[in-house]
Formats: C-alpha cells, sequence, structure tokens
C-alpha cells in the first residue's frame, strides 16, 4: 500500500451525452479490472471511485501529473478494449477531464469522496453506496471480508484473459467473480482514518450534494435499458440492431422505451448514440 501524499484530486471525466462507457456486465468488469493493473504499475494512490455509464470519477493522491497520467492510461486502455469489442475507435480521445484539488486540513477530501461514492445512489440505480458493485461503494467500515482466489493462483494465461493485459500485478491481489477486488489495492483504513468513524462517513454521505440530487421515483439502468432497446428492434421489426432500424421504426422503439421505463430523452440519447435534439424530435414528430 502507498503511503499519506500530499496532494489529493477529485477526477471526473465529462458526462457523455450520447454515447455510454459501459454497455454491459463485460465492459464494467474490463474497466474494474483496469483501474487494478494501473494501481499497480503507476504512481498515484487510489482513495475511492465509481464507473458510471457514461462517466467515472476518481479521488487519487499524488501530483496533478500522476493524477493526468492515471486518467490518460485508463482512457488509453479502455479505449483500446472498446475498439476492440464494438469496432469503434479514438472512443474516448475527446473525453474532456476536470481536476480538482483536494485538501486534508478543509474537509474537501471527505467530501470528494462521499461525493463518488453517493452517484450510484443519486441516479437511482441503488438504495445506498454498498449497493453497487462497480467502484468502492461497500468497501468503507464494512466488517463483512469477501473472499476470492489470489493472483497468484492463477495461470499466466488466466491473468491475460482477466486483465485485458499482459502487465503483472501483485500476486496477493483478490479475485472474485471476474473483478479484481478494490480492496486489494486500496489502503481501507487510511481512508477510514481520514473520516475517523462510520458514523462521521455517514455524515458526509448524506449531506453530499449528490446525495440532494437523489429522486422519490426509481430509474432503471442504462445497460437494462440497452437490452429491451435489442429486444424491441427483433421483435417488431425483425432487425438485429437499433441502427439497421428507419427513423420512423426508431421513433417507435424510442417512444416504447419512454412508456415501459420512464426513460428520459438525455438517457434514450446515451444508449441510443443519437443527439439529444434528435431524440426529442423523434419523440415528438412521428
Amino acid at each position: 500500500m502507498k503511503g499519506m501524499k500530499n496532494f489529493y484530486w477529485l477526477v471526473t471525466t465529462e458526462h457523455l451525452e450520447d454515447r455510454l462507457w459501459f454497455r454491459d456486465e463485460e465492459d464494467f468488469k474490463v474497466g474494474m479490472n483496469q483501474v487494478a493493473v494501473l494501481a499497480a504499475t503507476s504512481s498515484v494512490q487510489i482513495m475511492a471511485f465509481i464507473l458510471m455509464s457514461n462517466h467515472v470519477h476518481f479521488v487519487l493522491g499524488g501530483t496533478k501529473d500522476d493524477a493526468t497520467d492515471f486518467i490518460t492510461s485508463f482512457k488509453k486502455r479502455f479505449s483500446q478494449y472498446y475498439a476492440k469489442k464494438y469496432s469503434i475507435k479514438e472512443f474516448l480521445r475527446e473525453n474532456k477531464v476536470d481536476f480538482r484539488e483536494l485538501h486534508l486540513n478543509d474537509e474537501s477530501l471527505e467530501r470528494a469522496i462521499a461525493y463518488v461514492q453517493m452517484n450510484s445512489v443519486a441516479a437511482n440505480i441503488c438504495l445506498s453506496p454498498s449497493g453497487y458493485p462497480w467502484g468502492t461503494g461497500g468497501l468503507f467500515f464494512n466488517e463483512n471480508k469477501t473472499k476470492g482466489r489470489i493472483i497468484g493462483e492463477l495461470s499466466k494465461r488466466e491473468c491475460i484473459k482477466l486483465l485485458h493485459s499482459c502487465v503483472p500485478i501483485p500476486p496477493h491481489y483478490t479475485v472474485l467473480e471476474g473483478i479484481v477486488l478494490p480492496s486489494s489495492y486500496i489502503d481501507v483504513k487510511m481512508v477510514e482514518s481520514i473520516f475517523r468513524s462510520a458514523k462521521r462517513m455517514n455524515y458526509f454521505l448524506q449531506s453530499s450534494s449528490k446525495a440532494k440530487l437523489i429522486k422519490e421515483a426509481p430509474s432503471f439502468k442504462d445497460q437494462l435499458i440497452v437490452s429491451a432497446m435489442q429486444d424491441l428492434s427483433v421483435s417488431l421489426f425483425r432487425k438485429k440492431t437499433f441502427g439497421d432500424l428507419t427513423n420512423l421504426q426508431k421513433s417507435e422503439i424510442l417512444k416504447q422505451l419512454r412508456y415501459r421505463f420512464s426513460s428520459e430523452p438525455n438517457q434514450l440519447s446515451r444508449i441510443s448514440g443519437m443527439q439529444f435534439e434528435e431524440v426529442c424530435r423523434m419523440l415528438e414528430d412521428y
């Protein structure tokens, strides 16, 4: 584990309006494991992170150059995987990144970690951070220790398949259900010591700006809507993909998704890859 750093950063990628970083569970697993690879090979200290459908957040310790190198490498690695799977090149090249400096003496570090942890709750994906598997949601002040296999027990071929990388990572890193657990490379005790107690961390979670965005109505994950969109394309029009449909047929699918899942135009834009304005027009004009 890396010791305490002198500089800390909240690193946030720009929210993609008409595309998704992660389309399915495999994409999320690849993203999680590429975080593990970079944790083992970069100079940063990862404090907390979350992978959302169309953006990511990291709280990192290190210089700004360290943080920049980390997120640049993460985007590059995931783009390479994405290009191979979906035949879409340079997917994240223009995806902008925001860096916000944090400090130990003004509670900005605690607030940033809480902000990251609450992203999935604010999106109404789960009721608490611990219910979201793609990040550090259930990592802190959790007495239930997850067990799995250690990397050292896997063959070289298994490691390459798991990590989508030939870069070796420490043999003590733990794997469960195809994911290198964040507890392998995040200094949990050190992050907990910043908050001092579970009660104090809960205070920051509940007072987070993300907590104030929570809606009463439930919402559905982007990946579920993507699956439904594909199913409707086949069942209604016998087309394999949404992109094969005519504009009139696309309009019907979008209206069906809005009716069935109460999907808002911005979500429909993300999952369909269409511009927001075009989605709005199709929901109204056809």
